[in-house]
C-alpha cells in the first residue's frame, strides 16, 4: 500500500460506524430540540454559528436553516483542509441533520421561565455538540476556526472563541436588549460546561502517549504527515504477572493535540500498528514549542 497523507483519505469505516452515526443523530436531534423548544422562541442564543444564525434569523426572518448551512460551509472547508476529509464528511452530515431538523420539526416552547430556558437549553445544546464531537465531527464551526486561527496567531483557543462570541453577544444586547443577552450568556456557559463534561476534557489540548513496535512509522506519521511535534521517552515494557523478569526496551511517543484531532490520530495509529498501546492524558494548558511556532506559520 502506498504511503499517503492520512487526512487525504476518507475513513468510511469511521463515517458509517453505527456508534458514530447514532451520536451524530442524537446530538443533532438534541441541538434541534434545544433551539426550537427553548432558545429560538425566547430569543436566547448560544455562541458560535448557532448564535449568529439565531441573531440573523430574528433580524431578517429568513429561515434559520439557511444560516446554519451557509455559515458552517467555510468552517467545513477549513476542517477539510486542516483536520481531514473524514472530519469534514462527519461535520457535513451533522450540519445537514441540524438544518433539516430545524426546517421540518415543529416543537412548541417547553417553558416560559427564563432561567430554566437558559440552563436547560444550554445543557441540551451543549450535550448535542459534545456527542457530535465524540463521533469525530462538529456541529458548530467555531471549534474549527479556533484551531485554524490559533495556528496563525498564537492566541489560545479559548481567547479566539471568546473574541468570536463577544461580537455575537454584543449584537444580542443591541437587538434583543441587555437582559436577554445576559440570559444568553448563562445559556452559553451551561452549553460549554455540558460539552466539556460529555467530551470528558475541559482542556483544549490533550496529550496522547503511544507505545508501538512500529515506533519509527508512528513518529514519521506524526511529524512528517500531520506536522506535530513529539517527545520520545525511553522506557521498558513488560513486568507482567507470571513474566515479571521478561522485559524489553521501548519508546514512549508523546504528542499534544486538540480534542478535535483525537479520533483521527487514534484511528491512524491503529492502522499503522493494531497492537499499539495508547493512553490519553488531560492537560490544562499548552504553550511554546511547535504550538507557538505554528501560530506564525505562513
Amino acid at each position: 500500500m502506498t504511503k499517503k497523507h492520512q487526512s487525504d483519505i476518507i475513513n468510511w469505516g469511521q463515517v458509517w460506524n453505527l456508534k458514530n452515526l447514532l451520536q451524530i443523530l442524537v446530538g443533532s436531534g438534541m441541538a434541534v430540540f434545544a433551539m426550537k423548544g427553548f432558545m429560538i422562541p425566547n430569543r436566547f442564543m448560544d455562541g458560535g454559528v448557532t448564535g449568529i444564525s439565531i441573531l440573523l434569523h430574528e433580524i431578517s426572518h429568513i429561515n434559520i436553516s439557511i444560516f446554519v448551512v451557509v455559515f458552517n460551509l467555510p468552517f467545513i472547508y477549513l476542517g477539510y483542509k486542516r483536520i481531514g476529509k473524514t472530519f469534514a464528511v462527519q461535520t457535513t452530515l451533522a450540519v445537514i441533520l441540524l438544518a433539516l431538523g430545524l426546517l421540518f420539526t415543529d416543537i412548541p416552547p417547553v417553558t416560559t421561565d427564563r432561567l430554566l430556558i437558559a440552563i436547560f437549553g444550554g445543557i441540551l445544546i451543549g450535550t448535542g455538540v459534545a456527542l457530535v464531537i465524540r463521533s469525530g465531527g462538529v456541529i458548530d464551526g467555531a471549534e474549527v476556526i479556533a484551531v485554524f486561527t490559533k495556528r496563525r496567531t498564537g492566541f489560545s483557543n479559548s481567547e479566539i472563541i471568546m473574541l468570536f462570541n463577544t461580537f455575537i453577544f454584543a449584537g444580542a444586547a443591541f437587538h434583543f436588549g441587555l437582559e436577554t443577552a445576559m440570559y444568553s450568556l448563562i445559556t452559553y456557559f451551561a452549553a460549554t460546561r455540558a460539552t466539556d463534561y460529555v467530551v470528558d476534557g475541559i482542556e483544549q489540548y490533550t496529550s496522547i502517549n503511544i507505545i508501538s513496535a512500529q515506533h519509527e512509522r508512528v513518529k514519521d506519521f506524526l511529524v512528517n504527515e500531520l506536522g506535530k511535534g513529539i517527545t520520545v521517552y525511553k522506557g521498558e515494557r513488560g513486568f507482567l504477572p507470571g513474566s515479571f523478569d521478561i522485559k524489553s526496551d521501548c519508546e514512549i511517543i508523546v504528542t499534544i493535540v486538540t480534542r478535535l484531532e483525537i479520533n483521527q490520530i487514534q484511528d491512524s495509529i491503529m492502522d499503522i500498528d493494531p497492537k499499539a498501546f495508547m493512553y490519553i492524558q488531560s492537560i490544562n494548558e499548552a504553550s511554546g514549542g511547535i504550538l507557538k511556532e505554528k501560530g506564525h506559520a505562513k
